[in-house]
């Protein structure tokens, strides 16, 4: 591994540091179809080996962290890192690690378990790594700490008991770097993303068509079999793991509750007379996918037609955005909302997240919305983020529409002004919005235009 040996040099000579730390807690039905044992994402949509992928992280954090070593405990850091995927928390393919890499060592502390002859080998061939239980975090990191010295990174989120074995004036605590290299695709991810997508799509298509007829046809459809059903169209399509999250399916009132989940109490029946509101999202090995499509398969009132197609616009006004590179998520937050607000309407969600590569659904820093976000580094090339206005109008209907977009470069302008560069979006999900729903006289023709092409 030329570049662990490359890394190792550079703490040496450049950081003068000691170790870098790293905590994991990383499982996604919910629930991944690999529970024993972790899997290494090297199918034809990861084609990078694991290990030349986790180097490639450490090289340039080890290039920027002036640390002994660098101590995290986000959830799915370790996962990307390694080009791994586990089964530890329902819809999300992550595990349970600890991590420290010094200059001389790569230490995994994991349920042994969980590690099978085929990432044995491939990490262990190299005298540099080794494997120790998980439980031995406690006892190691104390001696580490003891035999380093100077500054110490740790995540915000670390547990107490582990921070505690560090002296508070060696501590760092900011946005590790990883988070950003995980948040911008490689074009490897980026292939995987889109590709994924395509089938997800094709999945919901059969959903919606199915639905349609059976409304029509009087059947007895509710959230519940309707998000079963979901499921099992998605399950038919090739790498599907599981779903992202748990599905929103969603009628009439129950639709206006943003983050409402059907259960035997509330299953509502969908019926001609209300509004269908269904956010999903699917795990593939490819990558992760989260679309919202809201449906009337009877006759919509004019005042839910305004309003779904001024959500419409805001979805539609955000994806056309052209902006300097870097920018923060929450100044284009209000292109989203400007259609709702011209008729005293908005939601109080925000607008878009990070999603990750056969991660997690919700993945950060960066993310649209209305709110501050301390760590958010900027919107750079190839960050993929959710276009999800919505509007709820309590017990009575929910509308919302969302896409997954991907950040890419905006070509053809004029100008550069400041030689910063310039981006806007394209989309990833191609998932169709239900006709009847849009008040065409509200759209202008270049909105139109987006929906025809």
């Amino acid at each position: 591994m030329q570049h662990l040996r490359r890394l190792r040099s550079r703490l040496r000579s450049k950081l003068r540091c000691s170790i870098l730390f790293f905590t994991f807690d990383l499982r996604s039905k919910g629930k991944m179809p690999f529970e024993t044992s972790l899997i290494i994402t090297q199918h034809q949509h990861q084609k990078s080996h694991f290990c030349k992928s986790i180097l490639k992280y450490k090289e340039v954090l080890v290039n920027v962290l002036m640390h002994s070593f660098l101590f995290l405990i986000t959830l799915c850091f370790w996962s990307g890192l390694l080009n791994l995927r586990g089964s530890d928390i329902d819809y999300n393919p992550v595990f349970f690690a600890y991590v420290i890499l010094s200059s001389t060592a790569l230490e995994i502390f994991i349920n042994p378990k969980k590690i099978d002859a085929s990432i044995r080998i491939n990490l262990e061939k190299e005298d540099e790594v080794t494997f120790s239980p998980y439980e031995s975090i406690l006892e190691r990191l104390q001696h580490h700490v003891k035999n380093s010295s100077g500054r110490i990174f740790t995540s915000k989120r670390c547990n107490h008991a582990l921070v505690d074995v560090i002296p508070e004036e060696r501590r760092t605590s900011k946005l590790s770097l990883i988070a950003l290299m995980k948040a911008i695709k490689n074009p490897v991810e980026v292939a995987g993303m889109q590709s994924a997508h395509v089938r997800d799509g094709a999945a919901l298509c059969e959903f919606f068509a199915w639905l349609e007829q059976g409304i029509h046809t009087c059947a007895k459809i509710t959230e519940m079999s309707a998000a079963e059903k979901l499921y099992q169209l998605r399950a038919e399509q090739k790498d599907f793991q599981g779903l992202s999250f748990p599905s929103i399916s969603s009628s009439g009132p129950n639709g206006a509750i943003i983050h409402y989940q059907p259960c035997v109490e509330t299953d509502r029946r969908l019926t001609l007379s209300e509004m269908y509101l269904i956010d999903s999202g699917g795990q593939y090995l490819d990558g992760t996918t989260d679309v919202t499509r809201t449906v009337h398969f009877g006759t919509p009132t004019d005042f839910q037609r305004d309003c779904f197609t001024r959500v419409l616009k805001g979805n539609i006004a955000l994806v056309k955005a052209v902006f300097p590179n870097k920018v923060v998520g929450n100044t284009l937050d209000t292109l989203a909302r400007k259609a709702l607000w011209d008729v005293g309407l908005d939601y109080i969600h925000g607008t878009g997240h990070g999603i990750g590569h056969f991660l997690n659904v919700h993945e950060g820093p960066h993310g649209i919305t209305y709110k501050h976000l301390a760590d958010d580094p900027g919107l750079q090339e190839n960050m993929f983020v959710s276009d999800e206005p919505g509007y709820y109008q309590e017990n009575e209907f929910g509308i919302r529409i969302e896409n997954i977009i991907r950040v890419v470069e905006a070509k053809g302008l004029p100008n550069n002004f400041g030689q910063r560069g310039y981006l806007t979006f394209e989309d990833v999900t191609f998932v169709p919005i239900q006709q009847k729903l849009i008040k065409i006289e509200l759209l202008t023709s270049a909105e139109v235009f987006v929906l025809l092409f």
